[in-house]
């Protein structure tokens, strides 16, 4: 919303390429580039009424392996730390390291300028100077409501208390069912849960009552749960190839993305498939169930098998 992005820290970034190889002399190259760019993140800030004072920076070192295109980020430090950073980085990421020259791509300083937060009162916190707001005990009773209102929930109308988001001091709460009210916004608690003021300025909804039993899914379709299954079937075929394309060494799985990936049943049926190549996803089922059909009894966890048969769904050589 306006008003959060209102509250938002200021922030200003620049970048900077340098395509050279890491190395002492590239190295302070870049210290120099990072203290360069700093002033230009602090000037921009400064032009919008941010103080010194507020004002952070932090310089980030893009890295990649020679010949290939997925730089990472890494902070700047020596130039054996920033090599390992990105060993590091590049292992957890990928699954491997490669025994290639290392390359400073690109050098990226943020500058951020602290704003300060709002307690629950909407009064600013001690980050400016001024007091907090005091605290009250969570089993107090909430404030009285400053009106009472028509509250459609649990499918009727009901009398709800409305209380005033300004009345709420840190750590008062109110019980469903109510409503919140302040200058820019207005916030419905159902029945069953409850609204908790804190120091940091939120409005923490929690549940106060359990959830009532619900009937265990079945063959009755429910739209909801179709699209919640469809949604995680597709999640899981889409990384999936993620996950593929991430730890590949191949030029042709890792940059020109040349794969597919899709989620069968037992039986060898499609279930989902992630939007990859056409022309794999047209004959992979085929493949399941042939590799189904002469295996069958025999399959195992872990199991992976290799098809080139272009009279059961291969392609092409592998």
């Amino acid at each position: 919303s306006a008003y959060g992005i209102g509250l938002a820290d200021a922030t200003a970034m620049r970048e900077q390429s340098v395509e050279e190889q890491l190395d002492a002399a590239c190295r302070e190259r870049v210290e120099r580039l990072c203290a360069a760019l700093a002033d230009r993140t602090r000037e921009a800030l400064r032009a919008d009424g941010v103080p010194d004072s507020a004002i952070t920076t932090r310089a980030r070192i893009l890295l990649r392996y020679a010949e290939t295109d997925a730089a990472l980020p890494v902070d700047l430090d020596t130039e054996a730390a920033m090599a390992e950073a990105f060993a590091a980085a590049h292992r957890a990421r990928f699954g491997f390291t490669m025994d290639k020259p290392v390359v400073v791509e690109t050098v990226s300083v943020e500058a951020t300028g602290a704003t300060g937060a709002t307690d629950a009162t909407g009064t600013a916190d001690a980050t400016d100077g001024s007091a907090p707001a005091t605290a009250t005990d969570p089993h107090d009773a909430p404030p009285p409501p400053a009106d009472t209102v028509d509250l459609y929930a649990e499918g009727r109308w009901q009398r709800a208390p409305l209380h005033r988001r300004a009345d709420l001091q840190v750590g008062a709460t109110v019980t469903g069912p109510a409503i919140v009210a302040e200058d820019d916004a207005t916030t419905v608690v159902d029945p069953g849960w409850q609204a908790e003021a804190t120091s940091t300025g939120h409005l923490v909804l929690t549940r106060s009552t359990p959830r009532p039993e619900r009937t265990a899914v079945g063959t009755r379709v429910d739209p909801v749960l179709l699209e919640v299954f469809n949604s995680l079937f597709m999640s899981i075929a889409e990384q999936m190839g993620v996950r593929l394309e991430n730890t590949a060494h191949s030029v042709n799985i890792k940059e020109r993305l040349d794969f597919s990936c899709a989620l069968f049943d037992a039986e060898g049926n499609l279930i989902a498939n992630a939007p990859h190549i056409p022309v794999h996803l047209g004959s992979m089922g085929e493949s399941i169930k042939e590799v189904l059909r002469r295996n069958e009894g025999t399959l195992r966890p872990g199991d992976v098998y290799a098809v080139n048969d272009p009279y059961h769904g291969g392609t092409h050589l592998p």
